[in-house]
């Protein structure tokens, strides 16, 4: 592996991650708030470490990157951008260097977990770095610097492997630097449409551009303490639906959607199964909460589906403190926080495609032995789905639930209530935001132990990476030549 080259790159990308803060301290600068020192020195120091590893490692190449060297860059690169996008928080006083750690990867991985009391209290610059985290998070940071840094020579489909989620890239142009560019373009198509339809709704620019970045990133952090609940209106609150449903969606269908191919929808298997299962849970909540924490079958299903939506494509949002709710909504959205958006959003989650995969080749086996001599395939749509597809959405399982149970023992070892213990690893490996117990829709991580906030600080990382992208890094074999 190119050592030197994969330093160059992910030089570059921090570059990137600096030049990005320009936006928040535009609002910072605009405000006068105390966002404006903390900002200034992040930028230098990110362009600092950028800049040097760049003119140190000077080798760009026109060889294409093996499988190793992308996933080295991505992983490493996404830690890279953790660590810069901490220091806003850290510079400004705002969090200890763990915490600042835990915010930033929470915003990059569009996970939405916070360490901050009162959100509210901060500067509007560092509350739109943190919103705009997500932002950059949601289609990757890896994929925005394809797009935008064609300089670079890589060679990207094997980045786009890495970073874009699911089982199965779908790679709509020829060119990786192409297809980017076309996601990109989806992405900030939604993300103006959303800041214009919240504007409509009374909410103004700044928090407009910040729920949008929450939202089309399906990420969840908010300007308010209260999440999007401080806003009582039904409008707002209808349109974050939408648009979180929206981005659960796998892009290149609404890509699709852009030329002229409305039936892609209703032609994707795993779109139909996201959508019913949306729709399913919907109902079984409204009914849930119908009378008992709602009067009207209005307000009962428009909450419903709020939450529904919003841990199912993993984006955290809240507009109550559903753990007030009947029992049954809460093994509802227990359900939702493993499930996941589809294959190709901004989401995070084991993914809709790999259930419903998982489901197939279930029922598969049940109808092998029942015709032990028929020859059948597991097929998702009207494509048969190979062997080597399957095994490693069984082994992305496995792994998934393995540590998933590993780090929820870790932390509840270290005096962290069972409850917790486990909806807060369900949150961070799943890329949700908050959990249940004392990391409810009403709380936050602030109380937890800092080596319980370590562990889901890698918990993030491998949950929106997909866990494989950093877990071979932790393989001797993957540095053997």
């Amino acid at each position: 592996m190119r050592i030197k080259y994969t330093l160059y790159v992910i030089g570059a990308l921090l570059c990137s991650v600096g030049l990005t803060m320009s936006f928040p301290l535009l609002f910072s600068l605009y405000y006068g708030d105390a966002g404006i020192l903390p900002l200034l020195f992040s930028m230098a120091a990110t362009l600092a470490a950028g800049g040097g590893l760049v003119l140190l490692f000077n080798e760009r190449s026109k060889t294409l990157l093996n499988h190793r060297e992308g996933m080295a860059i991505v992983a490493l690169g996404w830690l890279g951008a953790g660590i810069a996008g901490a220091l806003p928080f850290w510079f400004g006083g705002f969090a200890v260097f763990s915490d600042a750690l835990f915010e930033s990867i929470s915003g990059f991985t569009t996970t939405g977990s916070t360490i901050f009391t009162d959100i509210e209290a901060l500067p509007r610059g560092i509350l739109m770095w943190r919103s705009l985290t997500h932002w950059l998070g949601g289609m990757g940071i890896i994929v925005l610097s394809l797009a935008i840094l064609p300089f670079l020579g890589v060679g990207g489909m094997q980045l786009y492997k890495a970073e874009v989620p699911g089982p199965v890239p779908d790679k709509l142009k020829p060119r990786i630097k192409d297809t980017a560019m076309a996601l990109w373009k989806v992405y900030l198509l939604f993300s103006v449409l959303q800041v214009v339809l919240l504007l409509f709704g009374g909410m103004d620019l700044f928090d407009s551009i910040c729920h949008t970045f929450g939202t089309m990133a399906t990420g969840g952090f908010s300007t308010k303490n209260a999440s999007v609940g401080h806003y009582e209106s039904a409008y707002i609150q209808t349109v974050i639906i939408i648009f979180m449903f929206i981005a659960g969606v796998n892009f290149s269908l609404h890509f699709k959607l852009l030329l002229g191919e409305p039936k892609a929808f209703l032609k994707d298997e795993e779109f139909r199964f996201y959508a019913a299962v949306v729709v399913v849970c919907t109902l079984i909540v409204t009914f849930a909460v119908y009378g008992s924490n709602y009067g009207g079958f209005g307000d009962s299903l428009r909450h419903a589906a709020f939450q529904v939506v919003s841990i199912c494509t993993t984006t955290g949002f809240a507009t109550a403190d559903y753990e007030q709710w009947a029992p049954v909504t809460m093994a509802v959205l227990l359900f939702l926080t493993f499930l996941g958006g589809c294959a190709g959003s901004t989401g995070g989650g084991i993914k809709c495609m790999r259930v419903l995969l998982l489901l197939k080749q279930a029922y598969h086996e049940v109808f092998r032995l029942i015709h032990p001599r028929s020859v059948s395939h597991v097929k998702m749509g009207r494509h048969i789905v190979r062997a080597e597809v399957l095994s490693g959405v069984l082994g992305f399982f496995v792994l998934y639930i393995g540590l998933f149970i590993l780090s929820s023992v870790l932390i509840a070892a270290m005096g962290v209530d069972v409850l917790t213990s486990f909806s807060a690893t369900a949150a961070c490996i799943g890329n949700i935001g908050p959990g249940l117990g004392t990391v409810g829709p009403a709380e936050n991580f602030a109380h937890l132990p800092v080596a319980a906030k370590w562990v889901l600080t890698l918990c993030m990382l491998l949950g929106r990476l997909e866990i494989y992208t950093v877990f071979i890094l932790f393989v001797p074999e993957f540095w053997r030549k």
